[in-house]
């Protein structure tokens, strides 16, 4: 073969098989065993298993030749060692970077052009090993942008906004102060593809792959504060790249909300599973929070001081910080924090004994989840209680008299009124209040009802798509739902506590008067 095809047959292995490819080349045409070592001697790549090299004898000189080449800077090396011929040949490298070296290992008497075929391979190689190089480099800075941009998220979430702009302060774009959360789902193993499609059609936004569910997305996409999408990327302009995909898009919120933006944009993705073209955006009602008023923020306050004034007795022990974060994405995600806080299920389990124990609950119960997961909203979304005025009554430090108030029953009359208002049948009005009662356990709904537990899902399934929120997957309503009920249960007679009547009994009965272990409410 003459040179100048041996040079394209190289070329041509290296660009279907990189690096891998032109060894096996070398190897198949020299009948030599060809390898890359780095200058320790350690192996980077191989055509093959090596044959030759296991030989004590021969290694032994492969790395002392290693070495003298190193010390040399020589441009090759051959050394003869038990009736075998190794030759060396340095890679060429970036500066200031250690390039590998070509070995290649063939008996006595060396075949014909095999210094030829080396010296041809060399520079082949050396390009391979930069371009692989930097690939691996480049899949590295990816991966390091990935979790850093999970870290802004994650402290996003947890209402610590200064911290998470100080993190973001190095990626692009930056981070908006008014956003909606798209949350895209498309079956797993196309996350990536659909993530690069996204960056491309919405380059302002933000793409974070969720930790949680392999199968979701969470776009944070810039908008005015008006909730006007002029000034960002809409869902429209990101349609080709999510064509196939459901999505569920929030309402405009402040930074400061990212939380309750992601669980709008589930409940949003939630209705979007019902609907023919895939997308929907949050059905917005007053927030709980919002209706209570600043009463809220003392109550909470009370409520959660003995989490936030809890000290670590040991350095591995969780501090405040932690226990209130935890706490959020437990509440939020359900068994799916420990992926999302990075740890074991084992330390959630720990870490949540540990809250149930300071504040007095019973976190099995979905009553004391949701007097839990209402603290710690109030500690972003309500505003701050003010000093009160003189010679006016205390502030309302009962939870009981705060979801009396007449604001709180309207709200919770609006969380019911798609499902009282349907046309279908009342049993999934029931359904929703056993479901309730029994502490969002699908299991225990199925033997009260005695139906299945397949039964359950396809009924629950049917109120979500009526009151357009995610019932069965978290982050849910379950916590929103029961509150209330609960308000409901202590504003109307025991007759009429709910405006459906296939509801009213079991309303009454799954509406408890003591939350946790003599929580004062």
């Amino acid at each position: 073969m003459e040179q100048a095809d041996e040079v394209l047959a190289l070329h041509r292995a290296a660009r279907t098989g990189g690096s891998q490819a032109a060894l096996d080349y070398v190897a198949d045409r020299g009948g030599t065993d060809a390898l890359l070592v780095d200058a320790r001697g350690v192996v980077l790549s191989a055509a093959r298993r090596p044959r030759r090299a296991t030989a004590e004898g021969i290694w032994k000189a492969v790395l002392c030749g290693v070495r003298e080449l190193a010390r040399r800077r020589a441009g090759s090396m051959a050394v003869d060692v038990q009736g075998h011929t190794v030759f060396l040949y340095p890679l060429d490298g970036p500066a200031g970077a250690s390039a590998p070296v070509l070995v290649a290992m063939a008996p006595r008497p060396k075949a014909a052009g095999l210094v030829s075929l080396l010296a041809n391979a060399a520079p082949v190689l050396g390009l391979c090993w930069k371009a692989e190089t930097a690939e691996r480099l480049r899949s590295r800075l990816d991966a390091a942008d990935g979790r850093t941009r999970e870290a802004v998220l994650q402290l996003l979430m947890n209402g610590q906004v200064a911290a998470a702009r100080q993190v973001a302060g190095v990626l692009l774009p930056q981070l908006p102060d008014t956003i909606r959360i798209w949350v895209v789902e498309r079956p797993r193993g196309l996350r990536g593809e659909v993530a690069a499609r996204l960056r491309v059609g919405a380059p302002e936004a933000w793409v974070v792959p969720c930790t949680v569910y392999d199968e979701h997305l969470i776009v944070l996409a810039p908008t005015a504060e008006d909730g006007d999408d002029a000034e960002g990327p809409s869902p429209e302009h990101a349609h080709d790249a999510i064509a196939e995909c459901w999505m569920g898009v929030s309402d405009a919120v402040a930074l400061t909300d990212t939380a309750a933006a992601y669980a709008q944009a589930i409940h949003a993705l939630a209705a979007a599973r019902h609907r023919a073209d895939r997308r929907a955006c949050f059905a917005s009602t007053p927030d709980l929070a919002l209706a209570i008023g600043p009463d809220l923020a003392d109550w909470a306050e009370h409520f959660l001081a003995p989490l936030r004034v809890h000290a670590a007795r040991r350095p591995q022990d969780p501090g405040s910080t932690e226990l209130l974060a935890t706490a959020a994405s437990w509440l939020r995600f359900s068994s799916g924090a420990a992926d999302h806080l990075r740890i074991h299920r084992n330390t959630l389990s720990a870490r949540l004994k540990h809250i149930a124990r300071l504040l007095a609950l019973d976190l099995d119960r979905l009553a004391d989840q949701s007097v839990l997961a209402l603290a710690l909203r109030a500690t972003t979304t309500a505003r701050p209680a003010g000093p009160a005025p003189l010679g006016s009554e205390p502030p309302l430090r009962r939870l009981d008299d705060l979801l009396a108030m007449p604001a709180v029953t309207g709200w919770a009359r609006n969380q019911f009124r798609p499902l009282t208002a349907a046309t279908g049948p009342a049993d999934l009005a029931r359904t929703l209040t056993v479901w309730l009662h029994h502490d969002a356990r699908v299991d225990a709904t199925a033997a009260a009802l005695s139906l299945s537990a397949t039964a359950v899902r396809k009924r629950l399934a049917r109120v979500e798509a009526l009151l357009q929120r995610s019932l069965l997957r978290p982050p849910t309503a379950r916590h929103d739902l029961w509150l209330a009920q609960r308000a409901l249960g202590l504003t109307t007679p025991a007759a009429c506590r709910h405006p459906d009547e296939a509801m009213s009994r079991t309303a009454e009965e799954a509406t408890p008067i003591i939350v946790g272990h003599g929580k004062d409410l």
